[in-house]
């Protein structure tokens, strides 16, 4: 196995600076909705991964709701933006890096997944992919403590493949589940509200078969988080729904938002 994967995107999509980047964070999580961590702890969540000038106050509303203590493995499933991927793909690399420190891989966790066929050792799907790498500094600033990631980038998977996946893993209180993922992509700001209330419906009656794939490039994880969470008696609520168009103004072209806690 190689050693650390490097932080790829620092800088682009968040502070490179370790002091600004804690303080940016904090300030998302911060400024989250009162209500955000009243309920039970979440079992998992969904968080978007744009840059944070576009998306960090959503995700802020989902790390909100973590409860710290428990948490010492993180799955986390991210859709492939940067290389084809067949199936779903793990990092050759050890452990990732931020400018808030290092992340260690769960490789024995990792390893157990070795049973499916459908699952790979590529790590080129991983050197450039922004959508792990992002929710890293919020886990590393909300968990305040070292936990161990078990990283897939989603790629040419089916929703099947990867329940199978999250059900191997699906632990207990002490792994928490996350889906990397954003919301309808580049319609205009009236036509992406309606589908973005469409998938955050979907999302809260754990309605699988409801979820577009156009709803959110990362559809088949949910999906599948919501076929399991259904089956485990858990429910979803939507903590934030918002677009680029009301974090940045431009209302042309817009990415969608969600932030959700499933317990």
């Amino acid at each position: 196995m190689s050693e650390s994967r490097p932080a790829a995107v620092a800088g682009r999509f968040y502070p490179d600076d370790a002091t600004e980047l804690a303080a940016v964070v904090d300030e998302f999580v911060a400024t989250a909705s009162l209500d955000s961590a009243a309920g039970p702890a979440p079992k998992a969540i969904i968080a978007p991964h744009a840059g944070y000038s576009y998306s960090g106050p959503i995700a802020g509303s989902a790390y909100a709701c973590v409860q710290v203590a428990a948490v010492e493995r993180v799955v986390m499933f991210a859709p492939a933006h940067r290389w084809p991927v067949p199936g779903l793909a793990l990092p050759a690399s050890i452990a990732f890096e931020t400018p808030l420190g290092t992340v260690p891989v769960a490789t024995d966790a990792a390893q157990r997944t070795s049973q499916f066929d459908f699952v790979d050792t590529i790590d080129a799907a991983h050197v450039a992919e922004h959508a792990i790498e992002v929710q890293l500094p919020f886990l590393q600033r909300r968990l305040g403590h070292v936990f161990h990631l078990v990283p897939f980038v989603v790629g040419w998977a089916t929703t099947d493949q990867v329940e199978a996946v999250m059900e191997e893993l699906w632990g207990g209180a002490e792994t928490l589940i996350v889906i990397s993922s954003d919301l309808s992509h580049l319609h205009d700001y009236d036509t992406a509200r309606r589908l973005d209330a469409d998938t955050s419906a979907a999302i809260e009656n754990l309605s699988p078969q409801s979820l577009q794939a156009r709803g959110a490039c990362g559809s088949v994880s949910i999906q599948a988080l919501l076929s399991v969470a259904a089956r485990c008696g858990l429910t979803a609520r939507t903590m934030d729904l918002r677009n680029s168009g009301d974090t940045t103004g431009e209302r042309s072209e817009v990415v969608g938002y969600g932030a959700y806690v499933i317990g």
